[in-house]
């Protein structure tokens, strides 16, 4: 990859990585159906405003109900669990869950596309298994079971990313990324809007909790979907895949920057154990070109 791409993956991942860390601060003050809420439709105005300044048409009314669908299982539930998890968990901790995504995505594949569910693929699902395990603990006690039930916010949350993923590789050939980005946007506002004012705000939100949602909206939504679809059309989809071993390396850097959450030994080793078994079902692999002149789309 050139020097130009290397830095958006890296951004892009930093951007990925510092959500948890703006959920982590706006969620006990706005609370995750409006926070999730705020978070997408100020996206979607980010995306809106970008494409009019681009002059791009945007072309969403044909497929209003894919993108209903792809904004409820592919933004408005996974963002809304994660919140929900970050209500206690720490932001290392939800961002190294969200890691399996491509684990529950080979599944996912595996049962509705019939794609070929390999040794190699099922030793990385249960590997990770493991790695999930690991991160959460399996500490005795009275808090170990509320421990699991706000991580399986996290790993649900994975699950719906892999549904969406397939969904929207099914449903979406052809359409326009930068209309695949204000649709899932708008689709999740509509979807989460007849709840979101069910739990309102008791107090008014702290300046760090309305910043939080400024940027998780605009820099970590808008802003990074840009370069990601940016990046799948630069580089393609293999190379752009390998963020998901960064993000959760700077989600464990900034809240220990920023929050002061604790590196222990059992979340290192979690999150290697985790970005492994992601190497193993993306059966990502390191090759040496060739000829200098012959481009090869799978090395990374």
């Amino acid at each position: 990859m050139r020097a130009k791409d290397i830095a958006m993956l890296l951004l892009l991942a930093a951007l990925w990585g510092a959500s948890y860390l703006f959920i982590r601060v706006a969620v006990p003050s706005f609370g995750p159906l409006m926070l999730v809420e705020l978070r997408v439709l100020l996206a979607a105005a980010s995306l809106a405003v970008y494409a009019l300044v681009r002059r791009q048409r945007l072309r969403l009314l044909h497929r209003w109900w894919q993108y209903l669908v792809l904004g409820a299982v592919n933004a408005a539930l996974p963002f809304a669990l994660i919140s929900f998890a970050e209500l206690r968990l720490d932001a290392a901790l939800a961002s190294i869950l969200n890691a399996t995504t491509p684990m529950f995505t080979a599944v996912v594949s595996w049962l509705w596309l019939k794609d070929p569910f390999t040794l190699k693929k099922m030793g990385g699902v249960l590997l990770g298994i493991v790695g999930v395990a690991i991160v959460i603990g399996w500490h005795p006690g009275s808090g170990a079971h509320v421990a699991w039930l706000f991580a399986s916010g996290s790993l649900l949350a994975a699950i719906f990313y892999a549904v969406g993923g397939v969904f929207s590789s099914r449903q979406f050939q052809g359409e326009k990324p930068l209309d695949m980005a204000v649709g899932q946007q708008l689709g999740a506002g509509v979807v989460l809007f007849p709840f979101c004012f069910a739990a309102l705000p008791h107090t008014v939100p702290s300046g760090a909790a309305i910043l939080s949602v400024a940027g998780l909206a605009v820099l970590c939504t808008a802003l990074a979907y840009l370069l990601y679809f940016a990046l799948i059309q630069n580089v393609g989809a293999l190379k752009t895949l390998t963020v998901t071993f960064l993000v959760p390396v700077f989600g464990v850097l900034w809240g220990s920057l920023f929050l002061h959450e604790e590196i222990t030994m059992h979340l290192i080793l979690g999150l290697l154990v985790i970005l492994l078994s992601v190497g193993l079902v993306v059966n990502i692999r390191f090759k040496r070109r060739q000829h200098p002149l012959t481009p090869d789309s799978k090395a990374l």
